[in-house]
């Protein structure tokens, strides 16, 4: 026996028994919502989406489509909640298309979980997690992003010392194995710009002191050549094309990666003492970045259309 006030359900959505769904609530075709599961008012839940046993979804939910909800999984619409005292308005919490929430995770009100991101069974959610990643613990960090290979720099490394540049998976990316000159005096290694570094280069950043659980990058650009060297220390980077991601472990200071172009980058995992040196082929400009990954996806789609056209 259900409780379904809804009219806003689409064809082919399956409601187990003892689910609860009130009159405001739309919910997409084709979903799964298992039983004892509840669906307040101002609930929107997409297409396809799967809605495991012992979920409540409250005022302010936004489910994408493909969305997978674990059992007993729980979110909240309201940071100091009172018995009997209803906000004027309730958190938007918002889990974009084809991402993953474990059982038994905690999505505290007001953050995004974004496209295709998963979150690990037992996971507590407090700020907004970006589309791919992947996190667990408490509170939730980055630990690996979905569809990334790993640890590809250590052994690309140690299978090929030749000095000089190795392709990757993803288009318009590069590691470079610059010449490393060991001395009882101490160590040396080397790189020649237009050479080593393949653009010439305008401006140099430094990245340090980050907090282990933090992430940079997290954007594209447009026009701008970007080189990455961790000088000190290690750090991890996601380089995505829109159609392949990779992960590289940037742990030598003779080794740089080079990303390209509408490249998408992102850099995670930084040890305590991590350096991370960024040469770059432009001056800064903030017309140059693309943030939004959903946009950075749109206009990858369109140039190879145009490309295959």
């Amino acid at each position: 026996m259900s409780d379904v006030q809804s009219t806003a359900i689409g064809a082919g959505t399956r409601l187990w028994q003892f689910v609860v769904v009130l009159q405001g609530a739309q919910i997409g075709q084709d979903c799964n919502i298992c039983s004892h599961c509840l669906i307040e008012d101002d609930v929107v839940v997409g297409d396809r989406v799967t809605v495991k046993s012992g979920v409540q979804l409250w005022d302010g939910m936004r489910v994408g489509n493909d969305v997978f909800i674990g059992p007993n999984a729980s979110f909240t619409n309201g940071s100091f909640s009172r018995s009997q005292q209803k906000p004027e308005k309730c958190l938007v919490t918002t889990i974009h298309d084809g991402a993953s929430i474990g059982a038994g995770a905690v999505i505290l009100p007001g953050v995004e979980i974004g496209s295709k991101a998963m979150v690990v069974a037992g996971a507590v959610v407090t700020r907004s997690v970006p589309p791919n990643a992947v996190v667990e613990g408490s509170p939730a960090k980055i630990v690996g992003y979905v569809d990334a290979a790993r640890n590809e720099v250590s052994e690309m490394v140690s299978t090929k010392p030749v000095v000089g540049a190795t392709s990757t998976r993803v288009q318009g990316v590069t590691l470079h194995h610059m010449p490393r000159i060991p001395d009882i005096r101490g160590s040396l290694t080397v790189g020649e710009f237009d050479r080593s570094v393949p653009f010439a280069v305008k401006r140099y950043f430094m990245v340090f002191e980050v907090p282990s659980m933090e992430t940079r990058g997290e954007h594209a650009h447009r026009k701008c050549h970007q080189f990455l060297i961790c000088v000190r220390g290690s750090c991890v980077v996601v380089a995505d094309d829109g159609f392949n991601r990779q992960e590289f472990l940037l742990d030598k200071p003779d080794v740089g990666l080079h990303l390209a172009p509408m490249v998408w980058g992102i850099q995670y995992k930084y040890s305590a003492d991590a350096v991370l040196l960024v040469f770059a082929s432009h001056y800064y400009e903030s017309t140059d970045y693309i943030r939004d990954y959903s946009e950075f996806q749109s206009k990858v789609t369109q140039s190879e259309l145009h490309s295959n056209s």
